[in-house]
């Protein structure tokens, strides 16, 4: 046989049992996953909150509620900053006792 049929066979066996990649293409990986953010959240309705920085999307503040819904806040909502204050001074005082 010729090599480059050889060669030809070879490359074709290597391409068909290649893994399959589960990879995502790079314009769904970047993007932003909250496109609209609300203002008001009854605070008593939130379950979890979750929050997002990815390099090419501005701060995200992910609410998961109580009716197993997900909604994105807009993180400059007076509450949410209190929150957010609160949070890290609470961190704070716990480094310092440690």
């Amino acid at each position: 046989m010729d090599l480059k049929v050889i060669v030809i066979f070879a490359l074709m066996a290597v391409v068909i049992h290649a893994p399959v990649s589960n990879a995502k293409p790079i314009s769904l990986v970047e993007r932003c996953w909250c496109r609209s953010t609300v203002n008001t959240v009854p605070q008593r309705s939130i379950r979890e909150l979750k929050f997002l920085h990815t390099p090419n999307c501005p701060f995200q503040v992910i609410a998961k509620l109580k009716n197993h819904k997900e909604v994105c806040i807009n993180p400059e909502t007076k509450w949410l900053q209190q929150y957010l204050r609160n949070a890290m001074n609470k961190m704070k005082k716990a480094q310092q006792q440690s």
